[in-house]
């Protein structure tokens, strides 16, 4: 298989995971600008690995649950500790919202593990298959803020500022509305995002280390998010005490995590 075959089956992958309904031979083609002959054999190949399914009457195709089940298995051998996970569910309860943890992995953050707080009224119940757009996210700001400026700056222009989905109304929109925000983010000593990521909410973060030592490199983000009329600037300081109580306990932990078993080992 050629480099070409293989990033057009991994377009097609990313393509489908998006999608709630079935598609036609036809518009798979269309949407990815590929003839419908080249298309045909990809999805056929998927097909007899057990990557996609076709409907029999509607002939459409979507992917099968062959992927969520590596996804998974990824995530158990990733070892998301008891331990890590009740530092979440007890954030997630001291603050009634939504609590996530992201792990830093090739210059960008991924979701790991999640508890959900809220108990009444309106639940924030985020996609964790989603991307962290760095720029528009509190997870992202508080790992670039950790950054050297330069450093952090050359990251969020290397990707842009377009984003695989609808972000909100107050994301950045040029390198020079973000370099503030960083600033603010550096000043506060956590990071915000006010209808950003998403219109209707808001998010606190802050960064934790591999370890307790003062220079340990960043391992990852925690953060807490929900409905933009419960995360107000009046609870920013409650939130981030709470965030920043968690970052200590999971630089204490994450060291004997990695041991198990490190992120990216093989």
């Amino acid at each position: 298989m050629t480099v070409a075959s293989v990033s057009r089956c991994l377009a097609l992958l990313e393509l489908l995971a998006g999608e709630r309904e079935l598609v036609e031979l036809s518009e798979l083609a269309s949407r990815l600008n590929m003839p419908v002959s080249a298309i045909h054999r990809l999805v056929t190949a998927l097909v007899n690995r057990g990557w996609l399914i076709q409907d029999i009457a509607s002939k459409k195709y979507a992917l099968s649950l062959k992927m969520s089940t590596l996804a998974f298995r990824n995530l158990d051998a990733r070892n998301v500790s008891e331990v890590v996970q009740s530092v979440l569910n007890r954030v997630a309860t001291e603050t009634h919202e939504c609590c996530r943890l992201a792990v830093l992995e090739n210059r960008g953050l991924v979701w790991m593990a999640r508890a959900q707080g809220a108990t009444t009224g309106l639940r924030y119940d985020p996609n964790m298959g989603q991307e962290i757009v760095l720029h528009a996210t509190a997870s992202g700001k508080a790992w670039l803020g950790t950054l050297p400026e330069e450093e952090a700056l050359a990251i969020v222009y290397s990707r842009g500022f377009d984003a695989p989905h609808k972000l909100g109304p107050n994301s950045a929109h040029c390198i020079d509305e973000f370099r503030l925000r960083l600033a603010e983010t550096r000043q506060r000593g956590f990071a915000t995002s006010v209808e950003e990521g998403e219109a209707g909410t808001a998010a606190i973060a802050v960064p934790f280390r591999a370890s307790s030592v003062y220079d340990a490199p960043v391992a990852g983000t925690v953060s807490v998010a929900g409905p933009l009329i419960r995360i107000t600037p009046d609870r920013w300081p409650e939130l981030a005490d709470a965030l920043n109580g968690a970052a200590k306990e999971l630089a204490q932990i994450w060291p004997a995590k990695a041991r198990a078993r490190p992120l990216g080992s093989t």
